[in-house]
């Protein structure tokens, strides 16, 4: 299994679409084996289901994510835990142990309106209609 994270200072990066980095995790025996930091390289929304499969990613852990991404992942294979906002080595090891809390409904519907970026809120939190949990 490789878990992927959007990543920022430690924490999950809260909006998919605008991550610079993932941090992935390789695991072996519902364990932890290794992990890295990997840059998108600026990739944005389209790219960025084809970047976890290159990089051979089967799990992502994201905040706000928009319907586009969701099914660019489902095509790819990618099973898809939203909403969560935690550190992100929390949330990979909740997930191991089945206590991760994800919000299976999750979007991100701020781009209609285009006002601000994922960067000036916290869409874990909802204010904004990005579907985190509670």
């Amino acid at each position: 299994m490789r878990i992927a994270v959007t990543y920022e200072n430690g924490g999950i990066f809260q909006h998919f679409g605008h991550t610079e980095k993932f941090k992935i995790y390789d695991i072996e025996n519902k364990m932890i084996a290794g992990s890295q930091i990997l840059d998108t390289m600026g990739s944005g929304h389209g790219a960025l289901a084809d970047f976890l499969v290159q990089n051979n990613v089967d799990t992502l852990i994201c905040g706000g994510i928009g319907g586009g991404a969701q099914t660019a992942l489902a095509s790819a294979g990618i099973k898809l835990y939203g909403g969560v906002s935690s550190n992100a080595d929390n949330a990979v090891q909740a997930l191991l142990d089945g206590s991760l809390l994800f919000n299976p409904n999750v979007k991100c519907s701020h781009h209609e309106h285009g006002e601000h970026n994922c960067g000036e809120h916290h869409c874990g939190e909802d204010k904004h209609g990005c579907g985190g949990n509670h």
